[in-house]
């Protein structure tokens, strides 16, 4: 699969026709979630206005979960393990913490290609590309959201575990919220919920598997790929 998305990669390249760099920007300190939104809307609204240019910006959240706009309440298992926000992106429930890089994507659409499809297949395609920097390779599966891993243990049949979660919102052609990937989270977070509506797979991270990744040398994988596939970017500001 990792072969077949990036030999397709140039059907999923998205630049600016204008070369025009994003913004590219990294809090170095927990950010709360209902700030980050906030400054993620006023931030879509700016670039909707011609105020501000298209951004990236990543970061990590508190220990919290996410109920996207298809969760189901019963798949949030434990309610009062950490503070729960709905949001406006796609998806189910998903959780946010320390050791897990959040990256909310303002991209223009207008200016990249009017295409939804192609957009979230360009995400994915980034997020695998950064793991294959650590020699992981990511796959999709049908049906499933996010990006997997297959994990062969001696004597058991393969199994699958989720190492990146996507999830995406369009205002008038401009995106927001984004990608998750898990570098050093403490992974047992997850089990207060379903995450994404899947009860037969599991979750991991870089480290887990045996990647002793910095949430530095992702960062910089993730920011090499999004050059490949969106074209370059310039050091900006957190908007907190």
């Amino acid at each position: 699969m990792l072969n077949q998305v990036l030999n397709s990669s140039a059907s999923l390249l998205m630049p600016r026709p204008d070369g025009a760099p994003a913004g590219w920007a990294v809090s170095t300190a927990p950010v709360p979630y209902p700030e980050a939104v906030a400054a993620m809307q006023a931030r879509v609204e700016a670039i909707l206005e011609g105020k501000a240019g298209e951004l990236i910006w990543l970061l990590e959240h508190p220990p919290l979960y996410t109920a996207g706009v298809s969760a189901k309440t019963g798949d949030l298992l434990e309610p009062n393990r950490f503070p729960v926000f709905q949001t406006e992106r796609g998806g189910q429930f998903t959780y946010h913490g320390p050791g897990q890089r959040v990256a909310y994507v303002m991209l223009d659409l207008r200016e990249r290609g009017r295409d939804v499809r192609k957009f979230v297949q360009s995400l994915e395609a980034w997020v695998i590309d950064a793991l294959a920097a650590f020699n992981i390779e990511g796959e999709l599966r049908d049906g499933r959201v996010g990006v997997w891993v297959e994990r062969k243990v001696s004597g058991a049949p393969p199994r699958e575990d989720k190492i990146a979660a996507l999830g995406v919102k369009l205002r008038r052609w401009v995106s927001f919220h984004g990608i998750s990937l898990n570098v050093e989270p403490d992974l047992s977070h997850f089990s207060g919920i379903v995450p994404c509506g899947v009860t037969e797979h599991g979750v991991t991270s870089l480290v887990d598997l045996g990647r002793p990744v910095s949430m530095d040398d992702a960062d910089a994988a993730l920011k090499a790929g999004f050059e490949r596939l969106f074209g370059p970017v310039v050091e900006e500001r957190p908007p907190l």
